[in-house]
């Protein structure tokens, strides 16, 4: 399901939701543990899991190179919060009739060529992490990022006009 793409005053956002049969204790531990990282969004490690503790963002390129982003709101068992370059990532897992909910929001400044990149990516992302969820594996063909970056981009199109 693609993201819902919105304006307000301060600039964009972007809401990714994603229902799960799983309780939400199960979601929020496959969420926060770097283990399973590998397995939705190689990139990223938890280095201090507290507000104000942080992510480190892998190039993973054999450089060794990474960027520190800060966690800017945590609530155990719930939100996950942190920097993404100029924007911000938030993560909530909620309770729901079928067993839980997961609302992914991006808060974006500007909105750029790169911004549907970006929005694909997190789209693929939440793909892998649903089959996480599910016990399903975690491949997902590079066809999948291809078509979603095309409808990502007339998302912003549209709200750009």
């Amino acid at each position: 399901m693609l993201a819902k793409l919105l304006k307000n005053d301060n600039g964009f956002f972007a809401v990714y939701e994603r229902q799960y049969s799983k309780p939400v204790e199960f979601v929020w531990a496959l969420l926060v543990n770097n283990e399973n990282f590998k397995h939705w969004m190689d990139h990223l490690e938890i280095t201090d899991l507290s507000k104000g503790g942080n992510i480190n963002f892998n190039y993973n390129d054999g450089s060794g190179k990474f960027e520190k982003f800060k966690i800017t709101d945590y609530v155990e068992g719930s939100v996950l919060e942190f920097e993404w370059g100029e924007d911000i990532v938030r993560f909530e897992v909620l309770p729901s009739d079928q067993g839980s909910k997961l609302v992914m929001t991006e808060i974006i400044n500007n909105l750029t060529d790169h911004t549907p990149k970006d929005l694909a990516g997190w789209h693929v992302c939440l793909l892998r992490f649903s089959n996480l969820v599910n016990d399903l594996p975690d491949e997902v063909s590079e066809k999948e990022w291809e078509k979603w970056y095309v409808e990502y981009k007339k998302l912003v199109e549209e709200v750009k006009s």
